[in-house]
């Protein structure tokens, strides 16, 4: 008898608390059944609990279904996973006081496309470098065997702009005035592996992208136009040795990573003639093929792009050409060491930008080329490096312009130290010189020290 007391009191404890705990109502039922079949609970025992689960199971509030979406860290950067879902955060932020010294006013110093600062005042600002700040968002995913991206890059300034020509117009150093934000990012990508990458959307050029991605000055400030009252950026090295590749809308193809060589095509929004209304009824087109290699303490990347696009007059008289341009470079890492060497040629694709003094009021083209060379040497944190480079306009066929650029050079010393994993502090030195066609010639001075934090 006692023993039988004492197996009902435990087979009592155990469907208490089977109660107690998350369990299917089928289940937690014929195990009382069971235990009141076998004698261990009487129908009086068996009855208290059944009408304790139906209680207890009336007043439990229903689980919510399970969805998939929990949230969780990212797999790498900063960010998080909503499901199948990764949502990922890059930004930079940078600022720098600049000190420049322009040539004095006068009549011989005219270049019109020159990149040296005249006026014979001297300036001070704090300001953007070549990049303004940026936050670039990626959310990526993987559906139906294809990995889906949609990206977006915002890219604010820290000086206030006159809003003249839009958020990147000439700055505007006055109380009450505001920075801009260029949203210069805004692309689709699907892909698959053996079949590459589709990019649509707004994103950075082909042609001449990885001159300007190997630029020293990225992280510093190069040329300082406008210096007086800077606007979101200054000019790095464009052109004082390569065009702004510039972000464009587009629809590009990536082949998949052949060993180290991939080759990118796509079809681009044609760009206008600066300063003339066309009706351009082709699309641009870019491509650009690279090859990289490690080879124990040896890393090197060779690249070759190309550019066309026809331009179509709005009205009579006006510009009707073909522009053309071709560019090659090579960045060869040794240990601690890295030189980098890079050209361009072009016919009728103009200089500092696409198609700005690229040909004359009739279309006639003008030539054009330009090259840089750099080289860097890292010591522990600091990093040294020196980099030179010229731009050349040629005359169209025919053409009288004496004060029309013929050449930008510029000469720039940086030092860079890493202070932390996300800041990088930064010194430059940098002469500009501008030659117009003609006698004309003007160069400027500039000294700049900030840091730039990118995350």
């Amino acid at each position: 008898m006692r023993l039988r007391t004492m197996l009902r009191l435990g087979a009592c404890g155990l469907a208490l608390g089977m109660l107690s705990m998350p369990a299917m109502a089928d289940t937690t039922e014929e195990l009382l059944k069971q235990l009141k079949a076998k004698g261990i609970l009487s129908e009086a025992e068996y009855q208290a609990l059944a009408t304790r689960k139906a209680e207890e199971t009336k007043a439990a509030p229903a689980a919510a279904p399970s969805s998939g979406r929990a949230i969780e860290a990212s797999d790498s950067g900063i960010g998080f996973k909503v499901g199948s879902v990764n949502v990922n955060f890059a930004g930079s932020i940078n600022g720098f006081y600049v000190h420049d010294n322009p040539d004095s006013a006068g009549a011989t110093k005219t270049v019109v496309g020159g990149l040296a600062s005249v006026g014979g005042n001297e300036t001070s600002s704090i300001r953007n470098g070549l990049l303004p700040g940026f936050l670039k968002v990626d959310v990526t995913t993987q559906q139906g065997g294809w990995d889906v991206g949609a990206h977006f890059g915002m890219y604010p300034g820290i000086n206030s702009v006159s809003w003249a020509g839009g958020v990147n117009s000439g700055g505007s150093p006055t109380a009450l005035s505001t920075s801009g934000i260029d949203f210069r990012q805004t692309y689709l990508t699907f892909a698959k592996k053996g079949f590459g990458e589709v990019k649509i959307g707004r994103d950075i050029g082909l042609f001449g992208s990885d001159a300007i991605l190997s630029d020293v000055t990225l992280l510093g400030v190069g040329t300082a136009a406008g210096n007086a009252a800077p606007s979101n950026t200054s000019l790095g090295r464009i052109g004082l040795g390569y065009i702004y590749t510039d972000f464009q809308p587009q629809i590009t193809y990536t082949t998949p990573d052949m060993n180290g060589f991939k080759l990118s095509a796509g079809i681009f929004q044609p760009l206008a003639t600066a300063g003339q209304n066309e009706l351009n009824d082709t699309p641009g087109f870019q491509a650009k093929a690279s090859y990289d290699v490690k080879s124990g303490g040896m890393t090197a990347r060779v690249w070759a792009g190309f550019l066309s696009q026809d331009h179509d007059p709005a009205v009579a008289g006006g510009p009707d050409y073909k522009g053309t341009g071709y560019d090659v470079g090579a960045k060869v890492g040794f240990g601690d060491a890295s030189l980098l060497g890079y050209y361009y040629t072009g016919e009728g694709i103009g200089t500092t930008g696409l198609f700005i003094l690229s040909a004359d009021a009739k279309g006639n083209k003008r030539d054009s080329d330009g090259f840089y060379v750099q080289g860097s040497y890292k010591i522990d944190k600091l990093t040294l490096a020196l980099s030179y480079g010229e731009s050349h306009l040629d005359l169209a066929k025919g053409e009288v312009n004496p004060t029309l650029l013929d050449t930008n050079k510029s000469w720039v010393a940086a030092a860079h130290y890493g202070l932390t994993d996300w800041v990088t502090l930064v010194g430059e030195y940098i002469n500009t010189k501008a030659e117009a066609q003609g006698p004309n010639s003007a160069k400027s001075d500039t000294i700049a020290l900030g840091a730039i934090l990118f995350f």
